[in-house]
């Protein structure tokens, strides 16, 4: 079963800003496909309407077969955004724990998908701390681990690595990609980095300028597991350069 459908989809806002525009995407089961384009083109909002954060002026999304708002209501997707978004007065521990808690998952249960996704992010021994003693990164570890709590089929992130330095965005990558492969989650990602999107994705959608738009997807045929020897790969510099000129294609066209 296709994991996202995505079919006819456009957003207008109040104001009459057009967002986006028959936008037409399946995501199979296991894929990990990242959004790319020109800011302001729709790609956060083009998430949120698949995470049922917001509604689509026009067309359909289904989640495993179900709405958006059906899937989120069964818990089929997990949401990771730029900022980590931890409740300070919550120790790690209990952060990763509250979706559980809403779910009402009996207390034994919690304790140990806690220490199941504590050793996933590798933040063991980190459990009894409080987010502001973390570093930025950590805190992204840890909204991960939270999202992935309850066993999502999807995993929604946007943009979370933007706001980390350089070095510290790599390591999260090559993280990831160990928790993608460690899950068998299909991931959707929002990214404004083209290596990003190569190195992590099994397809790539590049989005036109404003009202956004699919106007190119590049399938990334890198072999996997990934590591360091990928970014020297003169494929890889192949791939980013081929998501380079979509994304130059796609700003230069004309809105309409």
């Amino acid at each position: 079963m296709t994991v996202v459908a995505i079919n006819g989809v456009s957003k207008q806002f109040k104001g009459g800003t057009v967002a986006l525009r028959d936008i037409d995407l399946e995501i199979e089961p296991g894929e990990f496909v990242s959004l790319i384009g020109p800011s302001g083109c729709g790609k956060s909002t083009l998430l949120r309407i698949v995470g049922d954060l917001i509604q689509p002026s026009e067309g359909r999304v289904t989640v495993n077969g179900k709405p958006a708002r059906k899937a989120r209501e069964d818990h089929d997707y997990g949401i990771v955004f730029q900022d980590a978004v931890l409740y300070d007065w919550r120790t790690v521990s209990k952060n990763i724990a509250l979706p559980l808690e809403l779910a009402g998952t009996p207390r034994q249960e919690r304790q140990a998908k806690v220490e199941q996704m504590l050793e996933l992010v590798e933040l063991q021994g980190f459990g009894d701390h409080h987010p502001w003693q973390l570093s930025g990164g950590m805190q992204q570890r840890v909204s991960i681990a939270r999202a992935l709590s309850f066993d999502p089929a999807l995993l929604l992130m946007d943009e979370p690595f933007g706001a980390l330095d350089e070095m510290t965005r790599e390591r999260l990558n090559m993280e990831l990609l160990k928790i993608w492969a460690e899950t068998g989650s299909t991931i959707v990602f929002v990214t404004h980095s083209i290596s990003e999107a190569v190195f992590l994705s099994t397809r790539v959608a590049v989005m036109s300028a404003r009202p956004g738009r699919i106007s190119n997807v590049i399938p990334i045929d890198l072999p996997q597991p990934r590591g360091e020897a990928t970014r020297e790969d003169p494929h890889f510099f192949e791939l980013v350069t081929d998501v380079r000129e979509a994304l130059h294609g796609s700003h230069e066209q004309v809105p309409s």
